[in-house]
């Protein structure tokens, strides 16, 4: 089953790997410029809800997959009240309590229909969503990282992307555990065909880079005829990139991928400590920086959809200004 034909074949078909919040704010902006979207999501979530239905049913983690499509659903009585719904946790003093009821959802029509990418497309369907939604692997993943403490005195290796997500200290070199899994085939096409690839924002290694350690999904991403856009975040995280500029996001970015060719970095102003550093690494990738304000006016770290589409546009459009 594919999803229905888009409603405006003209605008850039764009291909958005990452997971969680940050995808979801990428997503929430571009829905608003193309229906030609595809989210390549993270699969190795371990933690929550999505870490309980793992565990039990030996399924793909399915959080990070319906905030995607949560993101997907337009501004609509229909699309919003859809989106509350996948959103939606339950609160109980039983095994029910802060499941999301989007989770159930699509893990449900994964055991109805025998198929991982036909279950997302359905539940796409269903939600009207603009654009579709799907795993970077085809089997739950298992991050590792070797982790520096803050005294440079030791190196440890943190497993489980909870637990690398709230590390302490500089992280060296991620994994995955399997370390050759098998990228979903719908994923790595959306890759190749895409006019634009979106990278980040979101966890940076967590839910970032580890898209770059499938091998087959990294091939396509390195052979691909589509620009590629990073996104850098607001804030480091308090974590995994507590302390870390955004130039040392970039850097993390080129170890994990060093032959990766990217065309634009877009980040806030408010988020940048030196910006001809930043405009330095960007060239060493090749790529030109833009600098858009593209927070929320609450002074949150809170990616605005609005600032954020008109942005990518930009970006998109070729229009850098002095940058």
């Amino acid at each position: 089953m594919t999803t229905p034909s888009v409603a405006n074949p003209g605008a850039p078909a764009v291909t958005a790997l990452g997971g969680g919040h940050g995808l979801f704010a990428s997503l929430s902006a571009l829905r608003l410029m193309s229906d030609r979207l595809t989210a390549v999501v993270t699969v190795a979530d371990d933690g929550g809800s999505s870490g309980r239905l793992r565990d039990e049913l030996d399924v793909l983690p399915p959080g990070d997959l319906r905030m995607a499509l949560a993101a997907l659903c337009d501004d609509s009585e229909w699309g919003r009240t859809w989106s509350d719904l996948l959103q939606h946790r339950f609160v109980s003093g039983g095994s029910l309590d802060k499941h999301a009821m989007g989770n159930l959802m699509i893990v449900a029509l994964w055991e109805l229909l025998g198929d991982t990418v036909t279950g997302l497309d359905w539940v796409g369907r269903l939600l009207g969503a603009r654009g579709r939604v799907l795993p970077m692997a085809s089997v739950p993943l298992v991050v590792e990282a070797d982790v520096r403490s803050d005294d440079g005195a030791t190196l440890d290796t943190v497993v489980g992307q909870s637990r690398v997500a709230v590390t302490e200290g500089r992280i060296e070199q991620l994994r995955l555990v399997p370390a050759d899994p098998p990228a979903c085939p719908e994923a790595v096409e959306a890759v190749r065909a895409a006019d634009w690839v979106v990278l980040g924002p979101g966890s940076w290694y967590s839910s970032v880079l580890v898209h770059l350690l499938v091998p087959e999904l990294a091939t396509a991403l390195h052979e691909t005829e589509a620009r590629v856009c990073v996104t850098l975040n607001l804030a480091a995280e308090r974590g995994e990139t507590q302390g870390l500029t955004a130039t040392d996001h970039l850097e993390a970015l080129f170890r994990h991928a060093p032959g990766l060719r990217v065309d634009a970095v877009l980040a806030d102003p408010s988020a940048v400590e030196d910006v001809d550093e930043l405009a330095d690494a960007a060239q060493a990738m090749g790529a030109r920086l833009l600098m858009r304000q593209v927070r929320r006016g609450n002074g949150q770290a809170q990616h605005d959809p609005l600032r954020l589409a008109a942005a990518y546009r930009d970006v998109f459009e070729g229009v850098y200004g002095d940058v």
